[in-house]
Formats: structure tokens, C-alpha cells, sequence
């Protein structure tokens, strides 16, 4: 990737930010008396920052990475993880389940998990989601470092620590009041920073239309780009349902359509965004029943045409390529450092007549695919004229054929942004995903605190014992998390990891809420056995599967491999729904051949059937979460028309 210098006024714009971000937690701080202030806020924000904290806490690694690297790789087909996968999740959230989170009083999801049902329900959800929570914490600093180091050849490492830190700070300050007021910040930030990178690039590449032919052409020869090894249908990156139609071989996905509606558009996404407390937390935050309501409609608005700034660029980058336009191609991963001195002498060793042993040296130093045609092209070059060390370490990185599908978007950053609008874009990317990590700890430190801490270690502690607590976890929250933004750098797509971990928490969880609101009869031995269940049912299924192209490992298949998928998100789908399916069936059958501890009564508030539903006072019928819900709806459907 090519190597951007940043001159004076993007230095000032980043470091603006970060002197801003960090003002906001100093003038908290004095605000943060209780453990409620720092870690739930006292329940006091209005719906509009309640509404854009919420998306925007989603709106890490997770939407400008993994979303543009989804849009190379993938196509439109990526925006069912918005028009699919998110608004109707969204809405059902607001309309059906707020009035039982907000109405239970209850501090956390866990928490609700233990007024209805039982302490080991909240206790095992209690440590999955905290685990959960610090990968995706990882996620969002991995690909933050990443791009410090490509774009600005800053050292990894210290990118990585120095970003953590700053993010410790505001937290430690602020507590989530500061993270929620900064989330809104940077959802600014990202529409200032990233609508001129689409509408520039959309410009080069000729408009909508001419990109459209690009992308029919790419899809007939997609090893061209080395986008996938097989040819599909010439709308294959241009149609969101129709490839689809044609089986797992027919999209470059590799999912069918049961794989995604009931895979990504019922079970990742409802799980998701109903029972994750990172976003429902912001919600939650909200000053009244009205408000956190709203709060989820008034995300979807953004949500629902987001794909314009996130997803775009990605096919942006795919028929740049493919056009050569001034000699742009898509970033490939990065050798290793530490490979280049076995690869360097494996090509200075090499012999025009055994290429392939040449291949396979190289292949092995580096851990990457690597180009055949490449490689003895640059073993000719060099037996005609020795190159030098730095050329050959040049001319290597040009053999590798794996694309860094998390490097598209910073790619076309540094095409297309001058200095300020640079420094505008990073600043934006900087802010992603230094507000993905806090949104995560500050729902770390929230379960960890009252779902675990208090729960089972420290009992009938002061306030001021537990408000220790939450920032002292702060600290750990942010130490795992950099842990696992070590573990994140083997993944080439965002995207694909961090649904991989939402299958293992969020797929069986989801089962479990949906019998427990919705069904009376759901024990607590039930919903723990199903879960407990469930999600290790999620570790057996990747044990046991894997992505075509991918070698048995930390991707799948470290048991043995029973069943091969197209692609890792149709592996994560599959998971998905597995997982689901057995934590419902377990739980369904162990709550039938178990008694019933809680009455009607006690289930009350937490329960459907049994809840007094909730009159919508709003004056003006066209503010109520249920007309509101249907005209999302109605929306979302026309989307899925305009781009079948």
C-alpha cells in the first residue's frame, strides 16, 4: 500500500480529536459520583444522542473495515447486513423487547437474564459477553493499528498502545456518559470524512452505471482480481438476491437463501441487536420508556443508508481494478518481516526449472498464497540480473496473491484525499475505532461489575467500593482487549471474524430470549442447559467445518473436517444457525421435563403474555414506535426491490 505523508493540517486535525475526546471525559469526571453515573450513565441522555450512540457504537472495525472489505469481497450482497440483518432486528427491538429491558429496571441484559430466570443464566451470559465484548474491542484496535502502519508506516505496537491508552483515558474520566457523547461525535466525524472518499471515487470510476458493467465483467473472471477461483453469473456483485437464488456456487458469498435470512436476517441479527449490551446499554441509558424506545427507529434512519459510505467503496475499489484505473490495484497482505530473509534467499537459490519448489519455499516463509506466473518472472529477472536485497523484497510483495480485503478502504483514502480531506478521512477512521473499542469496555466493565463482581465476589459492598471496581476493570477490559487485537491480526477481513464470535455468543443467546420473553414455561434449568449447550455446540460446529482455501487451524477444522463451505461468512451463517436451533429444541425439551421455579406472578414485567401492554401516548400517531417500525419496514423492503 502506498505510503502517505501527512502534512501539518492533518497532524492538527488528528490531534484536535484526541485533545477533544479527551476534554469530554475531563469535564465528566466530576459528574462520575456513583457506580450508576459511570457505568450506566444514571439513566438520563435524550433519544436523539441515545439514538446515534447506538448505531454508532456499532460503528467500529465491524462497518468501515469490515463492510468495505465485505463490498470488495462480496459485493451488494453485503448490504443484508443492514437491510436484512439490522433494521428489522432494530425495529423489533424497539417495539417488543425495550419495554421489558427498561421496564424491569434491570442494569444490564445478564441482569434481566436473572429476573427471569435463574443466577446461572445471568452468570454464564455474564462471561460469555464479556469475552465477546473484548474481542470485539480487539477487532476495532487491530484494524486501527493496521492502518496506522500502512498508511503511515507508524510501528504497530505502539500505534496499538498509544491508541488503547488514549481510549483508557476518556473512559476512566467519563465512564460511558463520556463514550456515548463521544460515539456522537464520531458519527459526524465518519459522514464528514467518508462521503467525499464515495463521491470522488464514484466520479473517477465514471458513475453508477459504468461501475456496474466493471463489476459484470469482474464477476465472468474474478480470479483476474484473485477475488475467488470460480465465474459466476454477471450480476453476481450487483444483485442482492438474485445470485443467491442460484445455490451457495452461484454468489461469491457462498450462501443460499435459507443460510442467509434465517442464518444472518433471524438469528445473527436479532441476536445481535437484541440481546448485545453494548448497544441495548445506550438505550438503556435513555432518560425515560418513551426515549429508549426511540432510540433504536432513530438509529435505523442513518443505518439504512449507510451502505452508501461503507459498503460502496469496496465495489468502488473492486472496478478500479479491474479498469487499472492509474495503475490502482487491490492491496494484497503484507509478508511478514521476519519471512522476508528465507523468502529473499529461496528466490536467490531458485532454478528456472523447478518453479514450483521456489513456490512452495516461498509459500511456506510467508504463509500466503502466492502468484506462480509472479514468481518466475521474478526468478528470470533476477538469474539474467542479480537484484538487489530491497528489490527482491520489493518484487515479493508483488507475488503474493491473497488480497487485504481490511485494506480497501484505507487504500482509496490515500487515492483520493488531499491533505486535509487525509487528514479529515483518518481522523474519521481513528475515531471508529478508538469509539469501538470504549463502547466495548464500557459494557465489559458493566457486566463485570454488577453481573459478576457483585454479584458472586464481593457482596453488599459501598457504591464507592463498586465504583472502584468499574474503573479498576476499565483497565483490564483494555489490557484483554489489546491481547486480542493480537489474535485478530490472522484474519484478512474484519467481517468475518467478528461474525464468527457473535455465532458463538449471540446465536444461542438469542434462543434463549426469545423462549423467555415469549414463553412462560421456560425454566432456568432449561435456558441454562439450552445455552450452555448451545454455544458449545457453536465451539463443536467450527471444530468439526471450514472455508475452502483455508488450512485446519484457529479458522476452523482443528477436530477434522467434516463439511468444507464456500466461504468463512457462509461457514459463520451455518454456525449461526446451528447453534440456535440446538439451544431452542434443548431448551424447549429440558423445560418440559423440569418444574417451574417463578410463578406468573413474579414473571410478570418479564414475560409478554403476562405484561400489561404499553398504551403509546405520543400525541402526533406518526411518533409512535409502532407506525415508526412500519414505515422502516416499508423502506427496508423497497431497498431490497430497487437492488433484487
Amino acid at each position: 500500500m502506498q505510503l502517505v505523508q501527512l502534512g501539518p493540517i492533518d497532524y492538527s486535525i488528528m490531534i484536535i480529536y484526541v485533545l477533544f475526546v479527551l476534554g469530554i471525559g475531563w469535564v465528566l469526571r466530576t459528574y462520575m459520583k456513583t457506580s450508576s453515573d459511570f457505568l450506566t450513565s444514571g439513566r438520563s441522555i435524550p433519544a436523539w444522542v441515545t439514538g446515534l450512540a447506538f448505531i454508532s457504537a456499532n460503528l467500529g472495525a465491524l462497518e468501515l473495515v469490515g463492510m468495505a472489505a465485505s463490498g470488495a469481497k462480496y459485493g451488494i450482497a453485503t448490504a443484508h447486513f443492514y437491510w436484512v440483518g439490522a433494521i428489522p432486528a432494530m425495529v423489533f427491538l424497539a417495539i417488543f423487547m425495550m419495554p421489558f429491558y427498561y421496564g424491569s429496571k434491570a442494569r444490564s441484559v445478564p441482569e434481566y437474564l436473572k429476573m427471569r430466570f435463574d443466577e446461572r443464566v445471568r452468570c454464564l451470559n455474564s462471561i460469555t459477553f464479556a469475552v465477546m465484548t473484548v474481542f470485539a474491542s480487539g477487532i476495532s484496535m487491530n484494524a486501527l493499528a493496521k492502518l496506522l502502519h500502512q498508511l503511515l508506516k507508524w510501528d504497530y505496537n505502539i500505534s496499538l498502545w498509544i491508541c488503547s491508552a488514549v481510549v483508557l483515558v476518556y473512559v476512566l474520566k467519563g465512564g460511558l456518559t463520556s463514550a456515548i457523547y463521544t460515539e456522537v461525535l464520531q458519527f459526524f466525524m465518519i459522514v464528514l470524512g467518508f462521503a467525499p472518499v464515495v463521491y470522488l471515487g464514484l466520479k473517477d470510476v465514471g458513475g453508477w452505471t459504468v461501475l456496474k458493467e466493471q463489476l459484470h465483467q469482474v464477476a465472468q473472471n474474478p480470479a483476474a482480481l484473485e477475488l475467488n477461483s470460480k465465474t459466476f453469473a454477471p450480476d453476481a456483485w450487483t444483485s442482492a438476491w438474485k445470485p443467491l437464488l442460484g445455490g451457495p456456487s452461484a454468489n461469491p458469498m457462498g450462501v443460499d437463501i435459507f443460510a442467509m435470512v434465517f442464518g444472518l436476517g433471524f438469528v445473527l441479527s436479532f441476536g445481535y441487536w437484541c440481546t448485545n449490551f453494548l448497544v441495548v446499554q445506550r438505550a438503556m441509558a435513555a432518560k425515560n420508556m418513551s426515549a429508549a424506545r426511540r432510540t433504536p427507529l432513530i438509529a435505523a434512519v442513518p443505518k439504512m443508508i449507510f451502505p452508501i459510505l461503507v459498503i460502496l467503496p469496496g465495489m468502488l475499489a473492486i472496478g478500479l481494478a479491474s479498469m487499472g484505473k492509474d495503475g490502482y490495484d487491490l492491496p494484497k497482505r503484507l509478508i511478514p518481516t521476519a519471512a522476508y530473509a528465507p523468502a529473499v534467499e529461496a528466490v536467490k537459490t531458485a532454478s528456472i526449472t523447478n518453479i514450483d519448489a521456489t513456490i512452495e519455499k516461498i509459500a511456506k516463509a510467508t504463509g500466503l498464497k502466492i502468484n506462480k506466473d509472479k514468481v518466475a518472472a521474478m526468478v528470470v529477472a533476477n538469474t539474467a540480473t542479480p537484484l538487489s536485497e530491497e528489490q527482491l523484497k520489493e518484487q515479493l510483495g508483488k507475488t503474493v496473491a491473497e488480497n487485504d480485503y481490511d485494506g480497501v478502504i484505507l487504500s482509496l483514502v490515500t487515492k483520493y484525499c488531499p491533505t486535509g480531506l487525509l487528514g479529515l478521512a483518518l481522523t474519521a477512521l481513528l475515531a471508529s475505532f478508538m469509539s469501538g473499542m470504549a463502547g466495548n469496555v464500557t459494557a465489559f466493565n458493566t457486566v463485570w461489575t454488577y453481573d459478576l463482581y457483585q454479584a458472586y465476589i464481593a457482596r453488599n459492598k459501598s457504591d464507592a467500593h463498586y465504583l472502584w471496581m468499574g474503573k479498576a476493570v476499565t483497565v483490564v477490559g483494555i489490557l484483554l482487549s489489546i491481547a486480542c487485537a493480537y489474535f485478530a491480526s490472522n484474519y484478512n477481513n474484519a467481517m468475518d471474524v467478528i461474525q464468527l464470535v457473535f455465532g458463538f455468543v449471540n446465536a444461542p443467546l438469542f434462543a434463549t430470549f426469545v423462549l423467555g420473553m415469549f414463553w412462560a414455561r421456560t425454566t432456568g434449568t432449561g435456558a441454562f442447559l439450552g445455552l450452555l449447550l448451545g454455544t458449545a455446540t457453536s465451539a463443536v460446529f467450527h471444530a468439526l467445518t471450514l472455508a475452502t482455501g483455508n488450512t485446519p487451524g484457529i479458522k476452523g477444522g482443528y477436530i477434522t473436517v467434516v463439511q468444507y463451505f464456500p466461504s468463512e461468512m457462509a461457514q459463520n451463517f451455518w454456525l449461526a444457525a446451528f447453534a440456535f436451533t440446538v439451544c431452542f429444541v434443548l431448551t424447549v425439551a429440558i423445560s418440559l421435563a423440569t418444574r417451574r421455579t417463578k410463578s406468573n406472578e413474579e414473571l410478570k414485567g418479564l414475560v409478554y403474555s403476562l405484561t400489561p401492554k404499553i398504551k403509546d401516548e405520543e400525541q402526533n400517531w406518526l411518533l409512535r414506535p409502532a407506525v415508526l417500525g412500519v414505515i422502516l419496514l416499508i423502506a427496508c423492503v423497497i431497498l431490497n426491490y430497487i437492488f433484487w
